[in-house]
């Protein structure tokens, strides 16, 4: 596969209003899945609030493009999901700029390739862990305040939480804690009407793949699951669209699994 191939984060299909004018924050929405995310909520009615990390011209850049290929009201605000400030900061202005908040999507995340795990330092694994699992911790903690009945968190775990990877030892492991926090959120929220659910995406094509993938691991990404190819940013994006609207009014703690065919269990 091509390492320079470019992530197709467009809609494929025109929009319904499954989300009119719910407030959606996507951590980790300027790129990858999460920019897909984004756009979709966006043709869907959504008034979207985009993070980045420190890239401020990648964050104007796809506000930019919401605004112009959705008309969508957008916020873009910088997010360090390692510092617990910078969330709380992050919702507050979101709720200060629209008045409320609909709909929290964790999905800032990060992911270093290393074969040999005695390798991992523990500086590497404090930050991932405060990346991927402190930062959806501290976002919904921030959120909570503010959900009501009929708001939905969408979590973005993975397919490596439950059968886990040989290579990415720490990262399987942050996300086996977001699948056990999302489940343990949701059944505490299931009697106030707010509902947590997740993906687990399985091999998905996003710029992340070849800045952190040795390169002959590119090459064969996808290659291996019973479709014989990696997915689609926005091929993901509708499971996220699902969950966060009323179509998915019965369902809490439970995780979708856009991951080309892979069994897995739960």
């Amino acid at each position: 596969m091509d390492r320079d191939a470019p992530a197709d984060f467009t809609p494929r299909f025109a929009g319904t209003g499954r989300l009119k004018d719910k407030v959606c924050f996507i951590s980790g929405s300027s790129s990858g899945i999460g920019r897909a995310v984004a756009r979709l909520y966006a043709r869907e009615g959504a008034k979207v609030v985009i993070t980045y990390h420190s890239d401020s011209a990648e964050g104007d850049e796809v506000a930019a493009e919401l605004q112009r290929e959705e008309a969508a009201e957008v916020l873009a605000l910088q997010l360090d999901a390692t510092e617990e400030k910078s969330c709380h900061d992050a919702i507050a202005r979101t709720v200060e700029h629209f008045g409320r908040l609909d709909v929290l999507v964790c999905n800032a995340g990060i992911q270093q390739s290393e074969p040999d795990f005695a390798k991992v330092e523990s500086d590497w694994i404090e930050k991932i862990f405060r990346t991927n699992v402190f930062g959806y911790m501290w976002l919904a903690q921030a959120a909570l305040p503010h959900l009501r009945e009929g708001s939905a968190m969408v979590f973005t775990t993975s397919v490596n939480a439950y059968r886990g990877h040989k290579y990415l030892i720490d990262y399987s492991a942050t996300k086996g804690a977001e699948l056990g926090f999302l489940r343990a959120l949701a059944a505490s929220l299931a009697d106030k009407g707010i509902r947590g659910n997740g993906v687990a995406p399985g091999p998905i094509w996003t710029p992340l793949i070849g800045e952190t993938m040795p390169e002959e691991d590119v090459e064969s990404f996808g290659s291996d699951v019973p479709m014989k190819r990696p997915g689609q940013p926005n091929e993901v994006a509708p499971a996220y669209l699902f969950l966060a609207c009323d179509d998915s009014s019965y369902m809490t703690g439970q995780v979708l699994h856009p991951n080309g065919g892979i069994p897995v269990n739960g």
